[in-house]
C-alpha cells in the first residue's frame, strides 16, 4: 500500500496551506465576530458576508477551486471549473488537502470543497444525466449556487436510512414527494437553489430498493422551510441546518436520479468518498486544537509552572499526537483501499474512521478546552466550536454504533464461512 500524494498534491497542499494563513486566518475571526454580532442585533445572519465572497473569489484565480473532483469522474469538468492541471485527485491525493481545510471553518467554502455540496457534485458526476448537470452540476462547479441534502427525518430512526418515511411517487410524468426532512444542511444560504430529496417510491419493495433521490429545486411549490435547527446553540451561518417540508411537492421525472428505487446505491457511491473528507478535515481540526492547547501549555504559568507541566499535561499532550497520527493513517489506509479496491471493498475501512476519528478528534478538543480554562468554554477562542463540529459528525452521514456494527459483521463474516 502507498499513502504518499503524488509530486501535484503535495504542491497543492502547500499551495492551500499559503492561502489559508495568508488570506483566511488573518479575517477568520473577525468574521465569525461580524456573523455574531448581526445575530446578537436582530439583523439578518444569512447573508454570506462580503469578505467570503471576495476570498472564493481569489481562491478560483489561484486555482484553488474544486479541489475535490474525483479522479475517475470529473472528465471535462476539472478542465472547467477544476484545480490547476486539469484533472482530478485520487482520494490519498485529496485527503491531505482536505487536512489542511479542516483547520478552518471557512476554508472549505471558500475553495468550493464543504458538504453537502462536494458531495452532491459528486452524485451529479457520477450518476446524473447530461440534463441534470447542465442545470444543477456546472452552476454548483461554478460557485453560483448552493445545494442541500434532505434524508433524515424527524419522525423515524434516521439511523436507519430504510425507514425514510417520506414519499416520492411516481405519476405519470411527474414525482409527488411528500413528508417533513431536518437536519438538511445548507438550506439556510441564500444561494441554496436545490435539495436532493431521499423518498420512498416502492413500499413493498426489497428494503434497499424502496427509495428514490430526486432533484427538488427549492423554489417549487409546496417546499417551506419550517425552522431553522441549532446544534448545540450554534446555527452555522451562513449554511444552516433547516426542518423541511414537502407538501405536494410536484417534479418532473427527469429530475429523478439514476433512476427510481436506486437511492441506496447512489448513497453507496456519495458517501465512501465523503466519509473520507470528513475524517480528514476533522484531523485538521484536531491538529489546529493540539497546537493551541501547546501554545497554551507553554505561554500560561500556574502555581510557578508552566501548564503543559502541570496535572499530566505533558503525558496528554503526547497521547493527542500519537492519536492524531494514528488516525491519519487509518484514514489514508480507507483513502487507498476506496482508491484500489471502490466503495465495496473499502466497506470496513470507510466505516472504521467514520467511527473512531469523529471520536479522537472531540477528546483532543476537549483536553485542548479544559488546558484553556474559561476560555476554552467561550467564543473567543474557535474551540467549543470544532468540540460541537466533531460531536456532531459521530451522528452525520450514521452514528458510531452503525458503523462499529458493520465494522463487527464484517470481521465476524471471516469466521463464520460454512457455518
Amino acid at each position: 500500500m502507498d499513502f504518499a500524494p503524488s509530486v501535484r498534491a503535495t504542491g497543492l497542499v502547500d499551495r492551500v496551506r499559503g492561502f489559508i494563513a495568508e488570506e483566511i486566518t488573518p479575517i477568520e475571526a473577525d468574521y465569525h465576530r461580524s456573523v455574531a454580532a448581526l445575530r446578537d442585533s436582530g439583523a439578518d445572519p444569512w447573508n454570506p458576508l462580503p469578505v467570503l465572497t471576495e476570498l472564493r473569489t481569489k481562491a478560483r484565480a489561484a486555482g484553488l477551486w474544486n479541489l475535490f473532483l474525483p479522479a475517475a469522474h470529473a472528465g471535462e469538468y476539472a478542465a472547467r471549473f477544476g484545480t490547476d492541471g486539469g484533472t482530478g485527485l485520487t482520494n490519498v491525493d485529496y485527503a491531505p488537502i482536505a487536512e489542511e481545510t479542516g483547520r478552518s471553518f471557512l476554508a472549505p467554502h471558500v475553495f468550493n470543497c464543504n458538504a453537502p455540496d462536494s458531495g452532491n457534485m459528486e452524485v451529479l458526476l457520477q450518476f446524473g444525466t447530461p440534463a441534470q448537470r447542465q442545470r444543477w452540476l456546472e452552476p454548483l462547479l461554478d460557485g453560483t449556487i448552493r445545494s442541500a441534502f434532505g434524508m433524515t427525518e424527524p419522525d423515524v430512526a434516521s439511523s436507519d436510512a430504510t425507514n425514510m418515511a417520506a414519499t416520492a411517487m411516481l405519476d405519470g410524468e411527474d414525482v409527488v414527494i411528500n413528508g417533513r426532512k431536518w437536519w438538511t444542511t445548507g438550506i439556510g444560504h441564500r444561494d441554496c437553489a436545490v435539495i436532493i430529496f431521499m423518498g420512498l417510491t416502492y413500499p413493498e419493495a426489497e428494503k434497499h430498493r424502496r427509495h428514490t433521490m430526486v432533484l427538488v429545486p427549492v423554489d417549487t411549490p409546496g417546499v417551506r422551510i419550517e425552522r431553522m435547527l441549532p446544534a448545540m446553540g450554534r446555527y452555522d451561518e451562513p449554511f444552516g441546518h433547516g426542518e423541511v417540508s414537502f407538501t405536494d411537492v410536484r417534479v418532473p421525472a427527469e429530475n429523478i436520479v439514476l433512476g427510481p428505487g436506486r437511492a441506496f446505491e447512489i448513497a453507496q457511491g456519495r458517501l465512501g468518498p465523503g466519509r473520507v473528507h470528513h475524517c480528514m478535515r476533522l484531523i485538521g481540526l484536531a491538529e489546529s486544537a493540539l497546537a493551541a492547547a501547546c501554545a497554551r501549555g507553554v505561554e500560561r504559568t500556574a502555581f510557578g509552572r508552566p501548564l503543559a507541566q502541570l496535572g499530566g499535561n505533558r503525558e496528554r499532550i503526547a497521547k493527542a499526537r500519537i492519536a492524531i497520527d494514528a488516525a491519519r493513517l487509518l484514514v489514508l489506509n480507507a483513502a487507498w483501499k476506496l482508491d484500489t479496491v471502490g466503495a465495496f471493498g473499502a466497506l470496513s475501512e470507510i466505516s472504521q474512521i467514520k467511527a473512531h476519528v469523529p471520536m479522537m478528534a472531540q477528546e483532543v478538543i476537549d483536553f485542548a478546552m479544559q488546558i484553556h480554562g474559561g476560555a476554552g468554554l467561550s467564543d473567543d477562542v474557535p474551540l467549543s466550536a470544532a468540540w460541537t463540529t466533531a460531536r456532531a459528525v459521530r451522528l452525520a452521514d450514521g452514528p458510531d454504533e452503525v458503523h462499529l456494527d458493520v465494522v463487527g459483521r464484517l470481521e465476524l463474516a471471516k469466521y463464520m464461512q460454512g457455518r
